[in-house]
């Protein structure tokens, strides 16, 4: 899985407005704290209000803030947010992608990925990062030396 910009930096604007309840928080502030590029953030954060995950309000007293407690909005819900479906096929959903032949049981591979991405991404909310309070599961998973190993891509040998 890819992880773009634009997904890393709205899980890390929403963490900071998940520390910042009481009050909105403007936008130049989040990203100074973040270190986000402020126009990138502008479409971001529109991207999040017109999904329902944070609110805003113009004016002095102005901001944004999240719309929904913390711990109600998962980071699979931010991922969708911002780029669409969480396992996509050229653009489609792996449900809706037919193969022929060989490749037929490929299908079948690419929805187990989405099953196996909801099972984390689902389950993790804003609110368990910002309180390094992360399920359990998540522990169990990175504790495995292996999870914390690059793969690299095979390159072709080539003989002298």
């Amino acid at each position: 899985m890819h992880i773009t910009a634009r997904v890393d930096y709205a899980v890390r604007t929403l963490l900071e407005l998940a520390h910042a309840p009481e009050s909105p928080t403007k936008a130049d502030g989040l990203a100074l704290a973040q270190s986000i590029p402020p126009k990138l953030l502008e479409t971001i954060l529109a991207e999040l209000r017109r999904s329902g995950l944070v609110a805003s309000r113009r004016g002095p007293d102005g901001g944004y803030w999240l719309s929904r407690p913390a711990a109600e909005i998962s980071i699979a819900d931010v991922i969708r947010a911002v780029e669409g479906p969480l396992a996509s096929v050229r653009g489609e959903r792996p449900e809706d992608v037919q193969y022929t032949g060989y490749a037929e049981p490929l299908q079948r591979v690419w929805i187990a990925v989405r099953v196996n991405l909801r099972a984390v991404l689902e389950r993790v909310s804003i609110a368990d990062v910002a309180m390094d309070e992360l399920p359990d599961f998540i522990a169990q998973l990175t504790a495995d030396p292996q999870a914390w190993q690059r793969r690299e891509t095979v390159s072709p040998t080539v003989d002298p």
